[in-house]
């Protein structure tokens, strides 16, 4: 009903923003990624929004980005995650990890998100393991981390080649997320990475 909304911030709470759009307040309830992302009350904002209708219960929710809003109608499509859920999972870590946990499988750092039990963080990463493609899985900085473009691309070409000898997309990706960082070189992060998988 709604794709999102651009307005001007009028109130933060503490899971929630008002956002004014032409004299109209709308209530978002949001994740804590997207209120640190959130600008200074009077200033504007794009927030993409779902709009979710239940029998008891009719709720606007906001996301700083697509790919946040996208994780959550992921999120939602697995049994026993309801909204709420989805938004603490979301809360718990970067977009980019929460990513990287799914696609290995990390039901520890799923589990830690308040509301999450080990077996839901196992049905989320069984369920959403095969949703998550390549575009999610561009290793973009995680966790506050910066690396140069150059980095970056080597990063890039080291996980088509260990993709290429045979490795998954998940298994790669982890391989990798490990190793990051230490070299511009693509020949020697795939080098690293695979002496890491061998318990070197």
């Amino acid at each position: 009903m709604y794709a999102y909304l651009n307005g001007k911030v009028a109130e933060k709470g503490q899971n929630s923003l008002v956002i004014d759009v032409g004299g109209v307040g709308y209530l978002l309830s949001v994740s804590m990624n997207t209120l640190q992302e959130t600008p200074p009350i009077g200033e504007s904002m794009k927030v993409f929004t779902y709009f979710s209708v239940r029998e008891d219960a009719m709720e606007l929710f906001g996301f700083a980005s697509q790919e946040e809003k996208s994780m959550f109608i992921r999120l939602l499509s697995v049994s026993g995650v309801g909204p709420k859920v989805a938004l603490s999972i979301l809360g718990s870590m970067p977009l980019r990890d929460l990513t990287l946990a799914i696609v290995t499988g990390d039901v520890t750092a799923l589990s830690r998100a308040p509301g999450v039990g080990k077996k839901t963080a196992q049905r989320i990463a069984l369920e959403l393991k095969d949703k998550v493609d390549q575009s999610d899985l561009d290793y973009a900085p995680a966790s506050g981390a910066v690396f140069t473009p150059v980095q970056e691309d080597a990063a890039q070409e080291a996980l088509a080649a260990l993709q290429s000898l045979g490795y998954t997309a998940a298994e790669a990706a982890k391989a990798i997320s490990q190793v990051r960082g230490q070299s511009d070189s693509a020949n020697e992060l795939v080098r690293l990475a695979l002496r890491n998988m061998a318990g070197f």
